[in-house]
């Protein structure tokens, strides 16, 4: 097994002139026990926040992951692959404490191994040549994601103590019959999802326990469903579950109760109206500073039917910097009159596809912070 042994190195002040350069970060060494060799890596001394996790660096950044390249080629909705890898850490938080826990890239089922599991558990295209037979088989698992989780066992020596998987399933399944055909759609029953998704769990969970470093690692496992690939928002989570160390069987599944809304769209207006009712309101405070305004695109991320965190981008053509500021002043002002505490807002303000300003108010916050770029 993979272990880093930490040296935890006192905080040295070098003055070059009259600049102070400190040493904010923690030198480790992970030992390679199949290789035998040692690697050197980094852990930054401060985070961000309790929140996050710190993450495993070598001298040339974050050490990238075994199946590094895979999830880009699997998904092809930019908003699903975002939403599955941060998604899956934060449901990792539930047993890998980021207190105590370290966060490093997948470094045991490498690409081929995760292609293959792939190939394997979906049907087999060369056996499938009708519309029909491409309906009644469709290839529903999308990718497998890895993430490590490494904690102090003992002074000095850090280790991996929990594996968590990601699971990718389609919602909506596309296809050809035959080299520049039509591209068929077929929408994948909830049923099958799960199907699949426990299926995939049972056997990534056999490939983990083969390797003897990790037959008593625990992992944790959960089930994305995806969008189809031009959606304005990303799939969610819908199951998950913990397997203890030592055990070999994934079952004693949890439902997650998560959803990305749309603003504005009928789906928000149907299941969440009141905060689809200040949306519109707060876009038609908006165009009054600004009457020819049209754009406006609002993301709800919503965890048991109860909003946690919502995103809005308005894209407006700005001609100096002053009127940057100016605008960015006003919706200022109507964060803090309009939304609650009990949710995270962030607000991008663009021009021409160029970032100019971002409001961001933390859940539980009073006021919101502001970045001008």
């Amino acid at each position: 097994m993979r272990k880093l042994h930490a040296l935890w190195i006192s905080t040295l002040l070098v003055l070059t002139g009259c600049i102070p350069v400190y040493d904010n970060e923690e030198e480790i060494v992970q030992e390679n026990s199949e290789e035998n060799k040692n690697e050197t890596a980094i852990v930054p001394r401060h985070n961000i926040s309790e929140e996050h996790y710190k993450t495993i660096l070598t001298e040339d950044g974050p050490k990238q992951a075994e199946a590094r390249g895979a999830l880009t080629r699997q998904i092809s909705n930019r908003l699903d692959i975002d939403a599955f890898e941060t998604g899956l850490q934060r449901h990792s938080k539930e047993f890998f404490n980021p207190e105590s826990f370290y966060f490093q890239a997948g470094q045991y089922l490498d690409k081929g191994t995760v292609l293959s599991l792939i190939d394997g558990l979906n049907p087999n295209r060369d056996k499938l040549e009708a519309e029909e037979d491409y309906r009644e088989n469709p290839r529903v698992l999308s990718h497998i994601l890895e993430q490590n989780y490494l904690k102090e066992e003992e002074e000095g020596v850090v280790k991996v103590a929990g594996i968590s998987i990601g699971i990718a399933l389609k919602s909506t399944y596309s296809f050809q019959t035959e080299i520049g055909g039509p591209t068929y759609h077929e929408d994948v029953s909830n049923e099958e999802i799960l199907e699949v998704g426990k299926k995939t769990a049972d056997r990534v969970l056999e490939e983990i326990r083969s390797n003897e470093a990790l037959q008593n690692v625990p992992v944790m496992i959960a089930l994305y469903r995806e969008e189809e690939s031009g959606s304005a928002v990303p799939g969610d989570f819908v199951k998950k579950t913990y397997v203890k160390g030592g055990s070999t069987s994934a079952s004693d599944w949890k439902d997650v109760n998560e959803d990305y809304i749309l603003f504005p769209s009928s789906e928000a207006e149907e299941k969440h109206f009141e905060d689809s009712q200040l949306i519109g309101e707060f876009r038609n405070d908006v165009s009054k500073y600004f009457p020819n305004f049209v754009g406006f695109v609002g993301e709800g991320f919503y965890v048991e039917d109860t909003l946690r965190e919502i995103s809005i981008e308005i894209p407006i053509q700005f001609y100096s910097k002053t009127e940057v500021v100016g605008f960015t002043q006003y919706v200022y002002g109507l964060v803090m009159e309009m939304f609650n505490k009990g949710y995270k807002i962030e607000v991008k303000i663009h021009s021409n596809n160029k970032p100019e300003s971002l409001i961001v108010k933390e859940r539980g916050e009073e006021e919101p912070t502001v970045h001008i770029y």
